[in-house]
C-alpha cells in the first residue's frame, strides 16, 4: 500500500447542497492545518480529537478564502480507512468543490484512485474483501431486497459463512498434515468415514451459499423481462404503462414495433429490464422478420416472460405458438397477461389458465392492472423465493465457490477410491485456497486490484 496521503470528492460530481472531500493518510492533519482556518482559532485540525468537527474556512495556497466549510476529524485506527482521516464539507457547487480539492492537492495530497479509500480499509483490516465489495453494492442498490442483502454482507454474513467452512476444512487439513508429516509418531489416521462426513457437510454449505448467486444477479442487474405476443395485443401499451411514460410507439398498424425497445423499470422492490419485442407472427417483411427473430432469441435468455393476449379476439395460431414456446422453456418464469379486459371477452381463457400458472387480466390502455402485475412479481421473485434469506454472492465470489466445490468433490472421490492421504491433502488445499481467495485472506494483488477498480473514485 502506498504511503501517500490521498484525497478525492466523495459526493457525486454534480451541483448540490454540500460536497464532501475526504483526505486519508499519515499527512492528513498536516494538510488540513495548511488548508483550514477555524473560526474559533482555538484548535487546528491536528489538535482536534477524533469524531469532532470545526467550522471555518478553506484557504488557497495564497491565503484566499475559498468557501465556508465544516471539517471533521477521524483519528487512526478509528476511521473508515484505519488511517488519520479528515473530511471537509463545503458548498456543493462544482467550481467551489473543485477549488477546495485543488487546494488540498496544493497542500500535499495526491489524487485517490478508484475505490482507494475502501481498499485501504481492507488492507488495514477494517473490512474483509467480501465486506468491501458490499460497499459498492449498497451504493448501487435500486431496491429494498438487494439493499437488504448487501447490508447483510457488509455486516459480515458472507465472510462468517465462508469462514465456518474454511475453519472446518482447515481442521481436517491439520489432521492430514500431522499424519502425513509425522508418520512415525503415534498419530491416529484420519478415517475415510470421518473425512467423508466432514467434506459432505462443507460441500453442502458451499452449494447453499452459491445458490444465492442467481437471486443476487437478478436483484442487482434487474430481472431480464421480455414482453411477447402477436401484433396489436397491447405489448407496447403495457410497456408504457409500466414505465409511466411513452417509451414504445403505439398504433393500430400491425408490425409497428420492428426492433427491441428496452427500458429499466422499478416496481416496488423489483427492477425489471424490460424488452418490448416485435409482434410474433408469420411475415414476409424482411425487416419485421429480423425483429421477430431477435424477439424469439431474447425469450430463451429471459428471467421472465410476460406473454400478452388480446381479450377481445379468439386465440389463433400465433397465440398457440407463443404458448408452446413459453411452455418449452425451462427455468424461465412466465406471467400470462390477458389484455383489453375492458372490452367484451372472446378469448378462450380456459386454454390460457391450463397453460400458465400465473394469469392476470389487465387493461393497459385504461391503466388497469399494474398493481396486480406487481403483486404477482412480488410472489414470484420475493415471497416464494429465498431472496431475503440467501446471502448475496457476486460473480467473483461465485467462481471461488465453484472452484472450492469442485475441489471438495474431487476430495470426496479420492477418499472413496482409497487414494493416499497426501494426495487427498493436495486436492483439499485447492479448496482451501479458493475459499481464502474469496474472503481476501489469500487473494492475489491482481484480484484485489480488480475488485477495487470497479469502485467509484472517492469511496
Amino acid at each position: 500500500m502506498s504511503d501517500n496521503t490521498i484525497a478525492a470528492i466523495s459526493t457525486p460530481h454534480a451541483a448540490g447542497g454540500i460536497s464532501v472531500i475526504r483526505i486519508s493518510g499519515d499527512r492528513a492533519f498536516e494538510i488540513a492545518d495548511k488548508l483550514f482556518c477555524p473560526v474559533s482559532r482555538k484548535l487546528m485540525p491536528s489538535q482536534m480529537e477524533g469524531y469532532t468537527c470545526a467550522y471555518g474556512y478553506a484557504l488557497s495556497d495564497e491565503g484566499e478564502r475559498i468557501d465556508d466549510c465544516i471539517l471533521t476529524v477521524f483519528r487512526a485506527p478509528r476511521s473508515y480507512t484505519g488511517e488519520d482521516t479528515v473530511e471537509i464539507s463545503c458548498h456543493g457547487g462544482l467550481f467551489v468543490t473543485e477549488r477546495v480539492l485543488r487546494a488540498v492537492y496544493d497542500c500535499g495530497a495526491t489524487p485517490a484512485g478508484a475505490g482507494e479509500f475502501t481498499k485501504r480499509a481492507f488492507l488495514n483490516g477494517k473490512l474483509s474483501l467480501t465486506q468491501a465489495e458490499a460497499v459498492m453494492d449498497i451504493i448501487s442498490a435500486e431496491g429494498k431486497a438487494f439493499h437488504r442483502r448487501a447490508v447483510s454482507v457488509k455486516e459480515g454474513a458472507l465472510f462468517k459463512s465462508i469462514k465456518a467452512c474454511s475453519d472446518r476444512l482447515l481442521g481436517l487439513l491439520g489432521e492430514l498434515d500431522a499424519w502425513v508429516d509425522y508418520p512415525d509418531e503415534d498419530i491416529p489416521e484420519v478415517s475415510p468415514e470421518n473425512m467423508t462426513a466432514v467434506l459432505n457437510e462443507i460441500l453442502s454449505e458451499i452449494r447453499k451459499i452459491s445458490a444465492g448467486y442467481d437471486n443476487t444477479r437478478i436483484l442487482k442487474s434487474g430481472i431480464s423481462t421480455v414482453i411477447a405476443g402477436k401484433p396489436n395485443v397491447g405489448k407496447s401499451t403495457l410497456m408504457n404503462l409500466l414505465a409511466g411514460e411513452e417509451k414504445s410507439i403505439v398504433t393500430d398498424i400491425p408490425g409497428t414495433t420492428r426492433d427491441i425497445v428496452e427500458e429499466s423499470i422499478r416496481l416496488g422492490d423489483i427492477v425489471l429490464r424490460v424488452s418490448d419485442t416485435a409482434g410474433l407472427r408469420e411475415t414476409e417483411d424482411i425487416v419485421e422478420g429480423a425483429g421477430i427473430e431477435k424477439a424469439l432469441k431474447r425469450l430463451e435468455t429471459a428471467d421472465l416472460i410476460i406473454a400478452v393476449f388480446d381479450n377481445s379476439i379468439p386465440l389463433d395460431d400465433d397465440d398457440m405458438k407463443l404458448i408452446e414456446r413459453c411452455r418449452s422453456l425451462s427455468g424461465v418464469k412466465v406471467i400470462a397477461c390477458i389484455n383489453k379486459s375492458d372490452k367484451a371477452s372472446v378469448i378462450d381463457k380456459e386454454i390460457i389458465s391450463e397453460s400458465f400458472e400465473n394469469v392476470i387480466e389487465i387493461s393497459a390502455e385504461k391503466h388497469i392492472g399494474k398493481e396486480l402485475l406487481q403483486s404477482v412479481l412480488d410472489k414470484l421473485f420475493i415471497t416464494d423465493s429465498n431472496i431475503y434469506n440467501d446471502i448475496a454472492v457476486n460473480e467473483r465470489q461465485k467462481q471461488c465457490l465453484d472452484n472450492a466445490g469442485r475441489a471438495v468433490e474431487e476430495g470426496l472421490a479420492a477418499v472413496s477410491q482409497g487414494m493416499t492421504l497426501d494426495a487427498v491433502n493436495i486436492i483439499l488445499d485447492e479448496a482451501m485456497n479458493s475459499l481464502l481467495e474469496l474472503t481476501g485472506e489469500r487473494a492475489s494483488e491482481a484480484v484485489i486490484n480488480q475488485v477495487f477498480s470497479q469502485f467509484c473514485v472517492g469511496k
